[in-house]
């Protein structure tokens, strides 16, 4: 593992949200609101488009710390997530055509070497502005 430092950039990656991502994670979630895959509804309750879930989105902005920490530049071997939380800012509509795409940069926001912990802090965006607020991954390793 190299030094880790506050504010560098640990972790960038872009996925790309289909609908054919809401219907499998409806399908493993049990979450089958229709405004996560029908327009008609979605614009029936007043929203511009169909929503990605915003767990599914949690989730996905969160992968690139854990292949960051199961990398060779990550802390090491027997690295862990200890907590992980953000606030829903913004929504993430997902075209039935070109799809969602959603970008993560994480960067080292607190370290405390001697505890082995650090904070990584996400910047998570769509179509350029932010879809999630305070976005915290604490991690910690052996």
């Amino acid at each position: 593992m190299s030094a880790l430092e506050v504010g560098q950039v640990v972790a960038e990656k872009t996925y790309t949200l289909t609908r054919d991502s809401l219907v499998r994670y409806a399908g493993a979630s049990g979450d089958f609101n229709p405004i996560h895959y029908r327009d008609d509804v979605a614009a029936s309750v007043g929203l511009p488009g169909v929503l990605a879930h915003g767990m599914l989105t949690m989730g996905t902005a969160v992968q690139p710390v854990v292949a960051w920490l199961e990398s060779a530049d990550g802390p090491g071997i027997g690295a862990w997530v200890t907590d992980y939380q953000v606030r829903f800012t913004r929504p993430v509509l997902v075209d039935p055509e070109t799809g969602a795409d959603v970008t993560v940069v994480a960067k080292v926001g607190q370290l405390d070497a001697d505890a082995k912990t650090a904070r990584v802090d996400l910047t998570v965006t769509f179509g350029g502005e932010t879809v999630l607020g305070k976005a915290q991954v604490r991690v910690a390793w052996a």
